[in-house]
């Protein structure tokens, strides 16, 4: 729990209080889709949680850096498809629009690449898709708003995600002794609150679970569908339509066991059932599962490399030499240490991984070569 304040009843845990004392607990997946999206009540819903005012700070919003790069990779890769003159340049999740911002600056090396780019932003939040509408509107894009992804045009793609993955939701399995059982919430024994409980009967045989003799009693393992299905419609786009799809976010290279749902209050770790829809939830990106998706449907995995190493292929030392040259020292040292924070192992250089699936034809992108 924060030390930073105490957990309070919200409306959402009160709703969610009644519905499990009338049907029984809930999934993981349906309390994370509740706390992050309800119309009302849901985190992204009521504020925006990103920045140093919010709750938690991305890449894009510590050092500019971080967007200029991947902005002079997407002109690469759009050179690398044939430069075509039209295609949907794609931000999955995009916060505050920071890194759009700076990806479109970055392009300006190439005015062929913001004129043939459609703009799509496949944003939820009222309150960040106002942000991202003002903080866009003095570029040359046009930027179009998607609920879903489903509703975005067909075409040749570059679709970028940073920090997307890790906010759907999961559900969790845990061993017991004689097997699997779903890890569900329920309500604490006063049934004042939620907590964690687990189903009486084994989950069906769809969700592939390790055998029992790969793992041990107490072990948990993760499963997330909305990624599954996030990463198959990604996957149709570059089949149909060619084109490449950057993932950046945090997480795990092979499968493994463990809790990894955690959530962020005033940046600070807040326990995950206190005040839903206060507090930012998220759970370890799996890429190995990722990019297998993206090998059984013909599409090739480029990675999982870790940040730090990703940025420092393209160019991360250079670019910050570039820009403290003839700074003041104070201002010099405040783009190295933002350089620092999105790198260095010891900060999201390691957590974090990226990963790019490309239709199949296209040569290895920049970053992840061998």
């Amino acid at each position: 729990m924060s030390e930073t304040g105490a957990a309070q009843t919200t409306p959402l845990e009160e709703r969610l209080i009644d519905l499990i004392k009338l049907k029984g607990p809930i999934t993981i997946a349906d309390y994370m889709s509740d706390a992050l999206g309800h119309p009302h009540e849901g985190y992204y819903m009521r504020q925006n949680p990103i920045g140093e005012k919010g709750d938690f700070t991305t890449a894009p919003e510590i050092s500019q850096i971080f967007g200029e790069l991947i902005g002079l990779w997407l002109v690469e890769a759009w050179q690398a498809m044939g430069a075509p003159e039209s295609f949907n340049l794609i931000e999955l999740g995009p916060g505050r629009g920071v890194l759009m911002e700076d990806i479109l600056r970055a392009a300006r090396s190439r005015p062929g690449f913001g004129k043939a780019a459609q703009v799509w932003l496949l944003e939820t939040s009222g309150r960040l898709r106002l942000e991202q509408q003002k903080r866009l509107k003095a570029t040359e894009a046009k930027p179009l708003w998607a609920d879903e992804y489903a509703d975005i045009s067909p075409g040749p793609s570059l679709i970028v995600a940073n920090e997307f993955f890790d906010c759907l939701p999961i559900r969790q399995f845990e061993r017991i002794k004689s097997g699997w059982r779903e890890r569900l919430i329920g309500l604490n024994e006063a049934e004042t609150g939620l907590a964690f409980t687990l189903a009486s009967t084994p989950p069906p045989p769809e969700f592939q679970l390790p055998e029992i003799t790969q793992s041990d009693v107490g072990d948990i393992f993760e499963i997330s569908h909305p990624i599954q299905t996030f990463a198959s419609e990604i996957c149709d786009t570059l089949n149909e339509h060619g084109g490449h799809a950057l993932i950046i976010d945090y997480g795990h290279m092979e499968r493994g066991f463990g809790d990894t749902l955690q959530a962020v209050r005033d940046h600070e770790y807040w326990a995950p059932l206190a005040s839903p829809g206060r507090a930012d939830l998220t759970a370890h990106v799996d890429f190995e599962s990722l990019a297998k998706i993206a090998i059984e449907s013909g599409v090739n995995a480029h990675g999982p490399v870790t940040q730090g190493r990703f940025l420092d292929r393209l160019g991360l030392p250079l670019r910050v030499e570039t820009l403290c040259k003839g700074k003041d020292e104070a201002t010099a040292q405040e783009v190295r240490a933002g350089a620092a924070r999105i790198a260095a192992p010891q900060a999201m250089g390691e957590i974090f991984k990226v990963l790019c699936l490309s239709s199949s034809g296209l040569p290895t992108p920049a970053g992840f070569e061998s």
